[in-house]
């Protein structure tokens, strides 16, 4: 008999790390729309909650943890509330991350800190804490966040793109030595997506055509576009995925557009 449920995510324990806003709430809204059990951190309490009772329903509620994911113990904290709550975790979505646009030379030290904490170093522990519990169950799906970066490195963003590379290595190490566990390492790296944080951006014409001419696709994307990957990662269908990179880009990383005379 085929396996009819190849997409299915009904009833997986989803722990989005960085689900109270932009993609990570997103996915978080589209797993849970999916049947998922959904649990999402965030460093900010309000916020979290807010998120939290947003994407829930009487049916399937979303629940939300405190997790400053450049924390070890807020990490040891959250994995260990997950676990004893449902018994399993079988999706991680390593979301949470920050970034800080200025040319390399004028960062501080501070800002650097900040970057690497949350991004490399909380994406690791998060990763390693997760995949403690689903190595001793035997399964298990983790979707680290990577980066357009990582294939084509932007200016002014170096510290974040030094993260991104690092999070394509954590994916592909991790794949090789959970593999033959039963659990699976991959990486989702979104284009140029438009979030709260980033339409500002956007909105400059400049940038707007800049971006369009160099997505083959011709538009921004939005981070509803990530859900169809991220479920794909997740669920069956993938089964024999580990340590590969999706880039859902719109056609970015495909090539360079150049202005030759048609």
């Amino acid at each position: 008999m085929p396996n009819t449920d190849l997409f299915s995510v009904t009833d997986k324990v989803t722990l989005v790390s960085g689900g109270s806003r932009g993609i990570g709430k997103a996915l978080a809204k589209g797993f849970a729309e999916r049947g998922a059990k959904v649990i999402i951190t965030g460093r900010d309490a309000e916020t979290l909650a807010q998120t939290a009772a947003e994407l829930s329903t009487p049916t399937n509620p979303v629940f939300p943890i405190v997790c400053d994911a450049a924390k070890v113990e807020d990490i040891q904290r959250c994995v260990a509330e997950v676990t004893n709550q449902f018994g399993q975790i079988d999706v991680l979505l390593n979301v949470a991350g920050v970034n800080k646009r200025k040319p390399a030379e004028t960062y501080t030290v501070e800002e650097f800190d900040f970057i690497i904490d949350i991004n490399l170093r909380g994406a690791f522990w998060m990763a390693i804490e997760v995949g403690k519990v689903m190595l001793a169950q035997g399964s298990g799906s983790q979707i680290h966040i990577d980066s357009l970066n990582t294939a084509s490195p932007l200016k002014n963003v170096t510290p974040y793109a030094m993260t991104k590379f690092g999070i394509s290595a954590l994916s592909r190490g991790l794949a090789v030595e959970w593999g033959p566990r039963g659990v699976r390492v991959n990486a989702l790296a979104p284009g140029f997506i438009l979030t709260d944080l980033t339409r500002k951006l956007w909105s400059d014409p400049t940038m707007e055509a800049w971006g369009h001419a160099n997505t083959p696709l011709r538009r921004l994307g939005e981070v509803d576009d990530l859900i169809g990957a991220a479920i794909f990662l997740a669920a069956d269908a993938s089964a024999f995925m580990t340590g590969q990179v999706v880039r859902v880009d719109g056609g970015f990383s495909a090539g360079m557009a150049w202005p030759i005379p048609t």
